[in-house]
């Protein structure tokens, strides 16, 4: 009996011992393409990237995560966005029902925050392999506005959307890994993708640091919004564990 109570302790410790994780990163975000028609019907449909000049931008996002054991995980993310573009077009621009003229000097705001809770299952395949799968609920904080010297509009949403979280780690060689991670769904309405490669490389005991290319694409197509955006991110960060 007493093996059996230590053995039972000893297994519950090992089950439910806990381990955290800030991820940081930052870097750089080039935009490949943005169109945007709002509302779908009646608006005009206009690209901020080949008719407009999208600007780089420089971002920050992090997450948390809580490591219930070696086959569970909860997260928390924080990913805000804020894209820029400015210029003019020949035509008319109708955007929310506000009606720009012609070669009027446009200045837009496209902000797409993204807050996400997400639970992740892993199956360990040796000591070197690790995959995840899992679900994350994402709250989506998005604003899109276009005004010149004397008229303003702007769409606004808040809403809730469910995907699918996934990732796959490979430590390849000695302090180097490979990771791929994201978060992924398609709709008849609409689709989202956040997913990024990065190299990452222990620094000390606590402390790893990485580099990579992440990927957002995604938008709806309903009809009070057309509104599809690709954005590149160049980024480094460090992951600390404690």
């Amino acid at each position: 009996m007493k093996r059996l109570l230590i053995s039972s302790v000893l297994f519950l410790s090992a089950s439910f011992s806990s381990r955290f994780e800030l991820d940081t990163e930052s870097g750089a975000m080039l935009v490949s393409y943005s169109d945007i028609q709002i509302p779908k019907s009646t608006g005009t449909l206009i690209s901020f990237t080949d008719e407009l000049t999208t600007d780089p931008a420089w971002f920050i996002r992090g997450r948390f995560t809580y490591f219930i054991n070696n086959r569970h995980s909860l997260s928390v993310l924080v990913a805000p966005l804020t894209l820029k573009a400015s210029g003019s077009v020949d035509r008319d621009v109708v955007f929310e029902g506000v009606t720009f003229p012609s070669n009027a000097e446009l200045r837009t705001v496209y902000k797409f925050n993204s807050y996400r809770l997400s639970y992740q299952y892993y199956w360990p395949l040796g000591e070197r392999l690790k995959l995840g799968l899992g679900a994350t609920a994402k709250i989506r904080d998005a604003a899109i506005s276009i005004e010149d010297s004397s008229r303003f509009s702007e769409k606004t949403d808040l809403g809730f959307v469910p995907i699918i979280r996934f990732s796959t780690w490979w430590n390849f060689a000695g302090p180097f890994s490979l990771l791929l991670e994201g978060d992924a769904l398609a709709a008849p309405q609409g689709r989202a993708e956040d997913i990024s490669v990065t190299l990452q490389v222990r620094i000390s005991n606590p402390i790893t640091f990485k580099a990579g290319y992440r990927v957002l694409e995604g938008g709806s197509d309903v009809e009070a919004v057309y509104s599809f955006t690709w954005v590149n991110y160049l980024l480094t960060g460090l992951v600390f564990e404690f």
